[in-house]
């Protein structure tokens, strides 16, 4: 948008047209988490979204969440792998909610006659060794009879990540909660204190209503995801570019710009969720496809790693370069890709060179398409061979060919292949450490191969918030009446737990639902008192 159309911020006296308790932008899971609890506390509540329709990314998840059993080992798990870069409080405030999910998760799932089950996972844990790592397992909702494709036909993802969409939007028709789809939020509407910003509204663009001032007495909920979709925060906070996303097109940031135009800090901006996978030759196709999602395994007990992974990656050289099944491939194998040579001024890891033989065409369906969009739905095929036939994977009789094929180095490739078979007789990867559980040897002919790039599943950063979820200014002080809810500005800064992104949604969505009607209306009087900065900046 440019300047010439950008809609003022500011003018308490300026009409409104609509008024609510609390205004809530986004409807996925931290959308509608914040909703239920700010109408539990006697709120006029209003969620606003631009897609038409609804879920954001949260719907193609695996709708599994992440809980605890100790407070104090959580906080220490989550601290460690945060590496220091989220303040105690944070990181205190998401661990105590997941000791409460469980809980909560029932409460929920009753409403839609669900049925909770819990993974046995003390002893096992979460993904690293750390302290408090044994205190961590899984809560899940099943539905019977629930049919995810008629409720949801445009929901292309995991089955659980519908069920609990399901869940919500069953617990939100309870409420006072009213939902206008396909309305972009736009900018706040806030007043000058003398010491910065407090926010009384937003301003939102409606594809039925038109250009609308909403006031928000106790202010607004920035829920709107991150930044996958859009390309020049891609290209301004990434190191290995490309990196595209698997899904959430309409994810364009929105929230961190309303944000940063009232002053907000931002913080993870770099940290982003994601692997590798494939382009479809298509371009009206909008997204990456992610490799298959195989099971995670805890470094240290290499041994329970069992599943094959029929692939290995080769750089552009023809060289392979990392262990392909890191103990969490789903969140941390891009990292090596985004090498940059300063002696070829490229980056030779983006795309590698995906590489597996007829046993691995075999074995499982290599890629997992990922969408939530009317009109966007892949399917990806059990045996491979529709995914050859469109182009998305080489076929050919042999290295050399293939090789040829993908434009890399035809000697370099053969070698590489002989000596990963030669790793696969021995039983270890003495390379790049992948368990010998996973390795599969490359030697039956047809082979096949594709370019594989970094991939995005969701980012993390965004704005600064605190315990409360109160979304801070660059001096560290809480922007009066504006607070933030699930990705859009994660709490997670270093390695990611698998499933606490959609933990984070519901504890901080519960938090900002509930810390937001602390807020005195603004209206109440006419007038606020001035906000109180902190002397230490």
């Amino acid at each position: 948008m440019g300047n010439a159309q950008k809609p003022s911020r500011s003018g308490v006296t300026e009409k409104f047209d609509a008024e609510f308790d609390v205004v809530i932008a986004g409807y996925g899971y931290a959308g509608g988490a914040s909703a239920m609890v700010a109408a539990d506390n006697g709120a006029k509540v209003l969620i606003v979204e631009k897609g038409d329709v609804p879920g954001g990314i949260s719907i193609c998840s695996y709708g599994a969440f992440r809980c605890a059993s100790d407070r104090d080992l959580a906080f220490e798990y989550l601290k460690a792998t945060n590496a220091g870069r989220t303040p105690d409080d944070v990181v205190r405030a998401l661990a105590d909610g997941m000791c409460e999910m469980e809980a909560y998760v029932r409460k929920l799932a009753a409403v839609s006659g669900g049925v909770v089950t819990t993974t046995e996972e003390y002893g096992k844990g979460a993904n690293y060794p750390l302290k408090g790592t044994e205190t961590f397992y899984h809560t899940n909702i099943e539905l019977p009879d629930f049919d995810a494709a008629a409720t949801y036909p445009w929901a292309n993802g995991a089955p659980g990540g519908p069920i609990t969409f399901k869940v919500v939007a069953d617990n939100l028709a309870q409420r006072d909660v009213q939902i206008w789809m396909e309305t972009e939020a736009l900018r706040l509407i806030t007043r000058d204190t003398g010491d910065g910003q407090e926010v009384l509204g937003i301003t939102v663009r409606s594809k039925t209503k038109g250009l609308m001032r909403i006031k928000a007495r106790h202010g607004v909920i920035l829920a709107t995801g991150g930044f996958e979709g859009d390309a020049e925060f891609r290209q301004q906070f990434f190191e290995g570019l490309p990196i595209d996303p698997c899904c959430g097109q309409r994810n364009t940031g929105d929230g961190i710009r309303m944000a940063q135009d009232v002053g907000a800090k931002l913080w993870h901006m770099w940290h982003f969720h994601g692997c590798y996978g494939f382009r479809h030759p298509d371009e009206r196709y909008p997204y990456l496809i992610r490799v298959k999602r195989l099971p995670d395994w805890t470094p240290g007990r290499e041994r329970d790693a069992k599943v094959k992974m029929a692939w290995i990656l080769l750089d552009r050289n023809g060289r392979r370069y990392m262990n392909e099944y890191q103990p969490y491939m789903q969140d941390t194998t891009h990292r090596a890709m985004q090498y940059f040579d300063p002696a070829t001024q490229s980056y030779p890891r983006n795309p590698s060179m995906l590489i597996f033989d007829e046993n691995g065409r075999k074995m499982y369906p290599i890629g997992r398409p990922t969408s939530n969009d009317q009109g966007v739905r892949l399917h990806w095929s059990e045996d491979n061979l529709a995914e050859v036939d469109l182009g998305i994977l080489k076929k050919a009789d042999s290295i050399p060919e293939l090789a040829r094929m993908l434009g890399v180095d035809v000697a370099a490739a053969e070698q590489s292949i002989k000596r990963w078979n030669a790793a696969c007789e021995r039983g270890g990867d003495d390379d790049h450490g992948r368990p010998a559980g996973t390795m599969a040897r490359i030697d039956t002919p047809p082979y096949y191969g594709a370019p594989a790039w970094c991939i995005m599943t969701n980012t993390q950063g965004g704005p600064v918030h605190n315990g409360k979820q109160q979304i801070l200014d660059v001096f560290g002080d809480p922007i009066p009446r504006l607070y933030a809810a699930g990705e859009m500005g994660s709490s997670f800064g270093h390695l990611y737990l698998s499933g606490s992104n959609i933990s984070e949604c519901f504890v901080n969505g519960r938090i900002a639902g509930r810390n937001i009607m602390d807020s005195v209306s603004w209206d109440a009087t006419g007038q606020t008192a001035p906000k109180e900065r902190s002397t230490a900046k």
